[in-house]
């Protein structure tokens, strides 16, 4: 185990208290309630905390109850096991983390309150049979959920129609403060100076990574959390894990102790002041100030002279700011959130009156009290009293076509309402919850794909519904709700809202990841403006789309002491109370009478807002003709590309001071030497080619991974991206053909089993170039190979079998690891095939070879078993090739490394402004990369590099953009590899800040670096071999003996397949 934390001197005794209770102190750490489901991951977040323990007690021992047992086990069961055994052991100071698996509740079942009473009844028995039974014990209490319903009895979690996330995180959120209930009781904490029962103030998620259900995120930033919610002050809420660097937290003089009651602060003002915010007056009414509420003289024909009178029927379609979940809740009943309050909803919602409730519908029916379609009381989309307010809760832009087809049949069914006559108002609010998710799947959802799923309903709306006008909101600037969330006084259930809105609330105050949040928020909002102004819905006079604006920029009620003002929102701090939906309706309908091009796009919350009224001059709803605003038109189509270069922004480009000694302290400037080995698309085959005559050149110089053709500003490849910070670097290939090959080795048509061949003879290259000092100048190698393998492998199964393809790998590899120093290797994983398919054009390149270039993936018919077969196959190369680079194999030399590129494991097709597959990311042959495909490649590759392993992309965007290229940070400079991802895994662990600044240092895998030969050497010459000092000798030599054992554990960061 590495030594995370600086030593601290042991105390002459144990402690005789649990509130003073030292982690040197733990001798043992149990475990209660492992979850079935997932018994390796807890095991693995256990092991991890009690090598934690170990840095300050070497002996500490871990054990599960029953670890073999296949059939649950109550709580009671395993709590009286854990007593009989341990009967005898009244000395000795142990640490039980009690388990609360919550997966077996089911989120959706209207028994839901009653399952979570049962089993907060099942932990108080299991708690109290410990206290009556153990000595020297302090219990830890942890609900587990893997945020993944895998029990089959939960058949109502698989309904589409509810809000899975939601659900979830509202149960999670119960148990939580159910157990938190239980745990206040004063019992626990004072009857015994030697027991102890404390709740972890946020539950252990599991949750799966995007690009597989299966795979799960990673485990250590899981244990980081249990170890520092044992340390941490139990004040407010604990902060949420954001995407920086993990800071692994440590005791310090002033916080020396593991974390109870007594001995960390109880102050409760968060939670009380968070009731101080119910609301008081239930009274959310407007007073109209308008005179003059009559209708047109007669039916207008024009939108554009549509006065608030006309309007006939109203109707909304969006997520659950529009079912307006939680919106009647009370602050101290979270489960209320999961209600939809669909009356009080400020675009649709028709209770009571304006006198009562302020929403759109209540507004317009002081002009035409006849209007229909709004919704009434509580209730999901398809409840009768829901009537034309069809959002659903947790819905995305890609469920707006569905919402838009039933409201229509909705409208044309309904006896009350002359689908072709009766002038209609419909709203549509959506986004909140895409950009919720962006960073999950940045492809899926950005800006260009979410507009243009919200385009395809809205140009179905104008196909097919007469009289009417439709508002679509901007999207809000959602970055402000974070505030609520950084005031830990306000009692928010931070954890709670990272899972129902993880992308907003995760990033760290300051970061780059903040920063995309912010720039995606803006091009989501730039493109609802740009669809509208592209003047598509405005070709005839009974339909029109008007952007209503007024959430363009949002300020966030503030109470007198400037802290947020919760009353605005429901329980989760996330959803809108009804006091928002107040000041929503009332702004959204002062734009709606506001001209295009001069409506109010900021809001402030506690703003008083006066309503606005028509005008003998201005009686009508505003639109872009009436406002006679000028639609400006789709913006200009920008100039065709000239090159494929890249811009470079980095500023950290220096390299080390010294030239390094470790793999997992390299720099970029560092590196003197690049080579390459692989296949055609190494050589470079066809890239620059304009004619099937020119299809079988090999362009080596503008090969992504070795190609140096120019510089970075006109060819982006790998060593040119280098160049910029070392410009000297050796080994490129230039030109055409293999003139000036440099150290590219690849071979076109080669396979695996040509692989070592290629390093035979790239290390005798090497070995002979006078330019290298090959024994201390710094080489990264890219390995790229299984194209045609994969795509011959119908032809010879047994010599192109998986099995077969690890083997010459591992040999190509072995050689680079035994033969070759100061060594970074690249193995890019195999592209996943099967997106090829899709590329056509009509030509005999693409025709004709294209085909014969790959026969065994491209000739099968759809759904033929030739085709899953060669898919597997395809997975199957994928697997091994990280199980071998994965496993422990090129792990003993600290001047070697070797590492999994994975952008290529999810290939997705580069598409056109239309949406079809860009072809000119390919040659000829629509098989082999283009000039620009190469560029792309290169690109994806280095920002590969400077990601965490576990945590690298492993899908390549084909975005081509000229500013993709990601820089070193100063918290990270270095290349990553397997051993330097555990101390800078995507996720960062923060306290509540503590009295004195911590005393955790970075991980410092290499432990030479802390503890040299010649201190050791001076302290024993000497003599200092005080307490302090044997300690810090005992632990570094244990950590120098488990080296393997540690990065075995490293593993745990990588995503398996």
């Amino acid at each position: 185990m590495p030594i995370l934390c600086s030593p601290t001197p042991a105390p002459l005794s144990p402690s005789s208290s649990v509130h003073t209770l030292r982690p040197v102190d733990i001798s043992a750490v149990y475990v209660l309630g492992t979850p079935l489901s997932h018994r390796d991951e807890a095991s693995r977040v256990v092991s991890r905390v009690a090598e934690f323990l170990s840095m300050f007690n070497p002996e500490v021992i871990t054990r599960h109850v029953d670890p073999t047992s296949v059939q649950p086990r109550s709580l009671l069961e395993e709590a009286e096991e854990l007593s009989l055994s341990l009967s005898n052991q009244v000395t000795d100071w142990k640490l039980v983390l009690l388990f609360v698996p919550a997966d077996s509740l089911c989120a959706c079942s209207p028994h839901v309150a009653a399952d979570v009473k049962a089993v907060v009844q099942e932990v108080e028995a299991a708690l109290q049979l410990l206290q009556k039974r153990l000595h020297h014990t302090l219990v830890h209490v942890v609900v587990w959920s893997s945020n993944h319903q895998q029990d089959n009895r939960c058949q109502c979690m698989r309904d589409e129609s509810i809000n899975q996330r939601l659900r979830k995180a509202t149960l999670l959120k119960t148990l939580q403060d159910s157990l938190s209930h239980v745990l206040e009781n004063p019992k626990w904490h004072s009857e015994r100076a030697d027991f102890t029962a404390v709740l972890q103030s946020e539950p252990v998620i599991l949750q799966p990574i995007s690009d597989s259900e299966n795979t799960w995120s990673d485990l250590n930033q899981l244990a980081v959390q249990l170890w520092t919610n044992m340390l941490q002050p139990s004040t407010g809420e604990a902060e949420v894990m954001d995407t920086g660097v993990i800071t692994f937290p440590c005791p310090n003089q002033e916080r020396p102790f593991l974390r109870t009651k007594k001995n960390s602060p109880t102050e409760r003002e968060g939670r009380d002041n968070s009731k101080a915010f119910t609301l008081t007056d239930p009274v959310m009414g407007t007073e109209i100030p308008c005179t003059e509420h009559s209708p047109s003289p007669t039916t207008p024909t024009s939108v554009h002279e549509l006065r608030p009178g006309d309007v006939k029927v109203v109707a909304a379609l969006g997520d659950s700011l529009t079912a307006a979940n939680g919106a009647g809740a009370k602050t101290d009943n979270i489960l209320l959130v999961i209600n939809e309050y669909r009356g009080l909803s400020w675009s649709i919602g028709g209770n009571e009156n304006i006198t009562t409730v302020t929403t759109l519908p209540n507004i317009l029916r002081e002009f035409n009290p006849s209007l229909t379609g709004y919704s009434e009381g509580i209730g999901n989309e398809d409840s009768p009293k829901a009537f034309l307010n069809q959002a659903v809760a947790g819905a995305k832009s890609g469920d707006m076509v569905q919402q838009v087809r039933v409201l229509v049949d909705k409208m044309k069914n309904h006896s009350g309402i002359d689908f072709h006559n009766d002038w209609k108002v419909i709203t549509m609010f959506i986004g909140g919850n895409d950009i919720c998710d962006f960073c999950t799947d940045s492809i899926y959802f950005s800006p260009r794909n979410v507009v243009g799923r919200i385009r395809q309903a809205l140009d179905i709306l104008h196909r097919e519904v007469p009289r009417a006008i439709v508002n679509l909101i901007e999207l809000l600037n959602i970055v402000p709700l974070r505030d609520l969330h950084n005031d830990k006084t306000l009692g928010c259930p931070t954890w709670f809202v990272s899972l129902v809105c993880p992308c907003i609330i995760k990033p760290k105050e300051g970061s780059s990841e903040l920063q995309k949040v912010k720039d995606i928020n803006a091009a989501y909002q730039l493109a609802m403006r740009e669809l509208i102004d592209s003047g598509r819905y405005d070709t005839h006079d009974n339909f029109t789309v008007v952007l209503q604006p007024f959430l363009r920029e949002v300020f966030l009620p503030k109470l007198e002491d400037g802290r947020p003002d919760r009353s605005y929102f429901s329980p989760d701090c996330f959803h809108l109370s009804q006091k928002a939906h107040t000041v929503m309706a009332q702004a959204l309908w002062n734009n709606m009478l506001e001209p295009v091009g001069n409506k109010t796009f900021t809001h402030d919350f506690s703003a008083a807002i006066d309503l606005k009224c028509p005008s003998e001059t201005n009686p009508f709803f505003r639109t872009a003709v009436n406002s006679n605003y000028t639609f400006p038109g789709p913006p200009p189509t920008p100039a065709p590309a000239t090159n494929w270069g890249s811009d470079f922004s980095c500023m950290n480009t220096a390299p080390s001071n010294s030239v390094p000694t470790s793999a997992h302290r390299l720099r970029p400037a560092d590196i003197k030497v690049v080579a390459a080995v692989g296949d055609s698309l190494t050589t470079g085959f066809g890239a620059k080619a304009k004619s099937l005559l020119q299809l079988r050149t090999e362009y080596r110089g503008v090969s992504w991974s070795i190609g140096g053709d120019k510089t970075l500003e006109t060819v982006t490849t790998l060593p040119n991206i280098l160049k910029k910070f070392n410009p000297k670097i050796k080994g490129v290939s230039k030109g055409q053909g293999t003139r000036q090959t440099g150290f590219n080795m690849a071979v076109t048509g080669a396979k695996i089993a040509g692989i070592p061949g290629q390093v035979r003879h790239l290390i005798d290259t090497m070995k002979s170039d006078s330019t290298v000092d090959f024994e201390n100048d710094w080489k990264l190698v890219t390995l790229f190979i299984g194209g045609n393998d994969l795509c011959q492998y119908c032809n010879d199964r047994v010599s192109l079998s998986p099995q077969n393809y690890s083997h010459h790998l591992m040999t190509s590899l072995d050689m680079l690891y035994e033969e070759v120093p100061k060594t970074i290797v690249n193995v890019v994983e195999i592209l996943e095939i099967k997106g090829l398919r899709r590329i056509k054009r009509d030509s005999l390149g693409c025709n004709v070879l294209q085909k014969f270039v790959c026969p065994c993936f491209l000739l099968p018919g759809e759904d033929s078993p030739e085709l899953s077969e060669i898919k597997r196959i395809n997975r199957e190369l994928q697997t091994v090739t990280e199980k071998l680079v994965d496993g422990s194999r090129y792990d003993e030399r600290e001047d070697f490394a070797v590492v999994v590129q994975p952008y290529f494991r999810n290939t997705i097709v580069p598409l056109n402004a239309e949406g079809r597959p860009d072809h000119s990311y390919f040659s000829e042959d629509c098989f082999h990369f283009s000039e620009r495909g190469h560029a792309d490649m290169a690109a994806a590759l280095w920002n590969n590099m400077l990601e965490p392993v576990g945590k690298k992309q492993t899908y390549n965007n084909f975005t081509n953009t000229r500013n993709n290229i990601k820089c070193p940070t100063e918290e990270h400079p270095y290349i990553f590899t397997k051993v330097n991802s555990l101390a800078s895994s995507t996720i960062t662990t923060t306290t509540s800040a503590p009295a004195t600044p911590s005393t955790a240092v970075p991980f410092t895998p290499d432990c030479t670096d802390n503890v040299p030969v010649w201190l050791a050497a001076v302290l024993a010459v000497i003599g200092l071999l005080i307490g302090w000092a044997v300690t810090w000798l005992l632990l570094s030599c244990r950590a120098k003996r488990s080296k393997q054992r540690m990065e075995a554990a490293v593993k745990m960061t990588g995503t398996g397949f």
